[in-house]
């Protein structure tokens, strides 16, 4: 769309709430502003916020939820695929919301990432320059000062921590394993089979030393190692997502259980959008019929994520006042790119 196009449409746009909703004007004068609440998937709520603005609703087919249930009971690892925007990441905070299992651990992989990065780091350097700065002796002072701990230099990542023996199981997303090195599903298979890793710096230590306090991925939360061994009493809910950029080994796919998710239908859109913008009352998709067809016209011919649809309702219905085309164009564009 142009921007003569936009310029005819927004100067007086209103829905009939007496809100202008173009924050923008692209004039170059300065003005103060209220801003309008933002949608509810991008609340967020502050530094000390945890994972409530993904608390969604997460709305999926009974097969599909049989699957998830499947890889609960059998306490296997879930390997989620599908197109962009089908809710892969979302499914693992839906999973430690419904059955409150707290902060869901997140461990983003990328080409450089490796199995010891999401077990655990030790920072040898870092603790090499706080032990010989403590043992110079200050002004007055002979006495060298106490050495630090090892523990403060060790931190466990996101699936250490998720290894940590709990009453209950943490929640833990492997996002995009796919984008990782060839050899990460196999270097995987040992640690989803135990439910055990070792810390050999720990391990190593003497006897006296054998219970060491070390940090862990939540916040400011700490936990003890004995003998430098971290085995699970429960294991973990591991949600694997995978864009299926490419295969996996068959010994890592015999070990886990496999959720395909399917883009979901019109009547499936209509559900989704009345639970993320109706706040709980009843559902309504009224005055989207034009929204509808011409985001499923075009997911037709390339693909297209869900919450892209979520975000030109939310336009709609905050006052902007485009034709579908028009909020089509500002918030949909194609994930997959064809040469």
């Amino acid at each position: 769309m142009t921007a003569q196009k936009l310029q005819g449409q927004h100067d007086t746009a209103d829905d009939g709430r007496g809100a202008e909703w173009r924050l923008f004007k692209g004039d170059g004068r300065a003005r103060s502003i209220s801003f309008p609440e933002a949608p509810p998937w991008r609340r967020f709520g502050g530094a000390e916020a945890d994972d409530s603005h993904r608390e969604r609703p997460y709305l999926i087919g009974d097969q599909e939820a049989d699957v998830v249930n499947a890889a609960l009971l059998l306490r296997r690892p879930l390997l989620v695929t599908g197109h962009p925007g089908t809710g892969k990441s979302s499914l693992a905070y839906a999973v430690a919301h419904e059955l409150s299992l707290g902060r869901v651990l997140h461990w983003p992989v990328n080409s450089r990432t490796t199995l010891q990065d999401a077990l655990y780091r030790y920072d040898a350097i870092g603790r090499l320059r706080e032990t010989n700065m403590r043992r110079e002796p200050h002004a007055g002072d002979d006495s060298a000062a106490e050495d630090p701990g090892i523990g403060s230099y060790v931190r466990l990542g996101p699936l250490g921590t998720a290894l940590v023996a709990s009453t209950t199981p943490r929640v833990l997303l492997v996002d995009e394993l796919d984008k990782g090195d060839v050899d990460l599903p196999n270097d995987l298979l040992n640690v989803f089979e135990e439910g055990e890793f070792e810390i050999p710096e720990l391990a190593r230590l003497p006897e006296e030393h054998s219970s060491v306090r070390v940090l862990t991925a939540d916040s400011d939360a700490w936990t003890d190692v004995v003998r430098g061994h971290v085995r699970c009493s429960e294991f973990p809910v591991v949600v694997i997502t995978s864009n299926g950029e490419r295969d996996f080994p068959p010994a890592f796919l015999r070990r886990c259980v496999r959720l395909d998710l399917p883009e979901p239908d019109e009547d499936r859109l209509r559900a989704i959008i009345s639970a993320h913008l109706n706040s709980g009352g009843e559902p309504d998709t009224d005055g989207i019929d034009d929204l509808m067809r011409a985001f499923l016209a075009r997911r037709a011919r390339g693909e297209l994520a869900t919450d892209q649809l979520l975000n030109a309702v939310f336009l709609r219905r905050g006052g902007v006042q485009l034709d579908a085309d028009g909020l089509l164009d500002a918030v949909l564009h194609r994930l997959a790119r064809t040469l």
